[in-house]
């Protein structure tokens, strides 16, 4: 198999990994008639018991210690990545269904160039930042029209944006070390910093009363393959052909919507799939563009 080809289908394997993780958040997470899992156990506890297998992982390959700078920046990514997106998004999904947070996080690639180009002092057209805006009216449109029974945005729809930027912070914060420190030890080293917060955090909120056998599905998912084993395969793909692997994520937020059917028996509607694709056009005009 040829070097691109394998970073190709790297890069699909991580997009599919994580498009799955917003229908696995929900059935994870506590709602109205359904006995799961509080969000901020699922946010400290998959990003402990993740971190614990990133330290066994850093232990095993010998992997050299962050400097103080890079510690730093693997802090501030770690607010985004480890507390702020997963939080947001279970605490979101209480109220909206998969589909509904999906096309909402499809903003999630625009977001991240935006704060790319802002935070990293990049250099992006005007025509980028015109395509910029068009994919964020477009996620507020689609909140405003579809939130909250059509009567606007919900404090739901405000947590999902919130989760979308957070992760967009952290994507950024991650990448200024990623070329130093290497890729896949950066969401090692992330979580292994925040140990001495998650661990304690998700003892504190740790589930006393009975939860579902699928509530427990969906954290095991979120635990190894959305907060760990996702960003491997994602960030080799990216490594070896950024150009080609890049362009993948553009499924992302549709996949989300597929997954959330057979998962959690979620129907697609024809607004959450025609905003769905627009906002994906966006996206990838924006990253001509740029």
């Amino acid at each position: 198999m040829r070097e691109q080809d394998r970073a190709f289908l790297l890069g699909l394997l991580g997009v599919v990994i994580f498009a799955i993780t917003v229908p696995m958040t929900r059935l994870a997470t506590d709602r109205p008639g359904f006995p799961g899992l509080d969000p901020l156990f699922i946010t400290a506890g998959r990003a402990a018991l993740a971190g614990l297998l990133s330290a066994f992982y850093l232990a095993v390959t010998r992997a050299p210690r962050p400097d103080r700078s890079q510690v730093f920046r693997l802090g501030q990514a770690g607010l985004g990545i480890v507390i702020g997106f997963p939080l947001f998004l279970g605490l979101a999904v209480r109220h909206v269904d998969a589909v509904h947070a999906s096309v909402i996080t499809g903003a999630l690639p625009l977001a991240t160039a935006a704060l790319a180009a802002l935070l990293l002092r990049e250099r992006a057209s005007t025509a980028f930042w015109a395509a910029a805006i068009l994919g964020f009216a477009l996620v507020i449109l689609y909140a405003w029209l579809a939130g909250d029974g059509g009567r606007g945005l919900s404090l739901a729809d405000l947590a999902l944006l919130a989760a979308v930027i957070s992760a967009a912070f952290g994507y950024v914060k991650g990448a200024e070390v990623s070329r130093s420190l290497g890729p896949e030890r950066v969401i090692c080293w992330v979580l292994v910093l925040y140990l001495p917060l998650t661990i304690p955090v998700a003892w504190a909120f740790r589930p006393m009363g009975a939860v579902e056998p699928a509530a427990w599905l969906g954290f095991a998912y979120v635990t190894v393959f959305s907060m760990w084993l996702g960003f491997f395969a994602w960030y080799r793909g990216l490594a070896a052909d950024p150009l080609r692997v890049s362009q993948v994520q553009l499924l992302q937020p549709f996949l989300s919507m597929l997954f959330a059917v057979p998962i959690l028996g979620e129907r697609m509607n024809w607004m959450a799939s025609l905003f769905c694709l627009a906002i994906i056009a966006a996206v990838a005009l924006s990253r001509k563009l740029r």
